[in-house]
């Protein structure tokens, strides 16, 4: 495995992240994996050299950290993993049992800790943005929390490029901790990010955690274009909602026709593609079997060629400029 710096910072991460919003309770989502299930996929990232776990309080309402956890205790010790987990979302019934007050982001961090059984998280990340959040007391509120060496760094999901702008810079004035990444949604088929949210993070030294970066299993052949080719492509309403205009199904004819020249699957040069366009980036895969963190594996160290690169990027159309969510 190859590993980069984590953006400015010193950490060290892999070239492909193992993203854990697949591991959890099936009464959460359908197509999620429980422990036994998961446990020989973590295995096979461990032993591969992916020492990067992102995950979410909210995914199977806690159950995927608790998890996960779990599983990286059995290989190896903390010290050898980067533990990213993200909150914001709805814990609880409460209205002050989600968003980016001082009160949640000091209550999900500990309940977080407890989960994931450490003294520590290595990435505290913002997940669904409310764009009400006032700014000044939430990076007030994640400084703290550096400061007292429950989080070691801190970042961003989706949001927009100005608040995100705004979320450094008043960090940076303040002398506080200040975003070190930005996990935002990448892919050949959807590249929004490009106009100003990616310039923004090169310019920063921001870390890119690009999430989806096989559009959740869009790209990974044409039978999976369908919507009841996997348990998730049947119960995933975002897959259809983000994809599937014709410029997209153009763009997932292309990757297949460079995996048929080159020899290997349309998830590999999908993932290929994200990590020669973005080279100082560490991609989330979410694989749910064995074959897929292996084809993962294998694209890390594929190169594209100029002209494969342009054959999948040419028939891409822009979306209209829109908020995401």
């Amino acid at each position: 495995m190859d590993y980069i710096n984590f953006g400015s910072s010193s950490l060290k991460v892999p070239r492909i992240g193992f993203g854990a919003m697949g591991i959890g309770d099936k009464a959460w989502r359908s197509w999620v994996l429980d422990a036994d299930e998961a446990r020989p996929l973590v295995r096979r990232a461990v032993e591969a050299g992916i020492n990067f776990f992102d995950t979410c309080d909210f995914y199977s309402a806690g159950a995927s950290e608790r998890i996960l956890g779990e599983l990286l205790g059995e290989f190896g010790s903390r010290s050898e993993f980067v533990i990213a987990t993200k909150f914001g979302n709805p814990m609880g019934k409460g209205p002050n049992a989600r968003g980016y007050s001082r009160k949640h982001i000091v209550e999900a961090v500990e309940a977080s800790l407890r989960r994931l059984k450490t003294d520590y998280i290595d990435l505290y990340q913002t997940h669904i943005w409310d764009e009400s959040t006032n700014i000044d007391e939430m990076m007030a509120a994640l400084d703290h929390l550096v400061r007292s060496g429950k989080v070691l760094y801190v970042g961003a999901a989706d949001m927009p490029c100005w608040q995100f702008a705004k979320s450094l810079y008043s960090a940076r004035f303040r002398g506080q901790a200040s975003f070190v990444s930005m996990q935002n949604h990448y892919n050949a088929v959807w590249r929004e990010d490009e106009r100003e949210l990616l310039p923004l993070c090169r310019h920063e030294g921001v870390a890119m955690l690009p999430y989806s970066p096989m559009a959740r299993g869009f790209l990974c052949g044409e039978a999976r274009r369908d919507r009841n080719s996997t348990e998730r492509a049947r119960t995933d309403g975002y897959t259809w909602e983000w994809y599937g205009r014709a410029a997209d199904h153009a763009v997932g004819a292309a990757v297949d026709a460079v995996a048929r020249s080159r020899g290997l699957t349309p998830a590999q040069v999908a993932l290929a593609w994200v990590l020669n366009k973005l080279p100082s980036a560490t991609p989330i895969i979410g694989a749910t079997t064995l074959p897929q963190v292996d084809e993962a594996l294998a694209a890390v160290g594929v190169v594209l060629s100029a002209e494969e690169m342009q054959t999948i990027g040419a028939a891409y159309e822009p979306r209209p400029r829109s908020g995401h969510f």
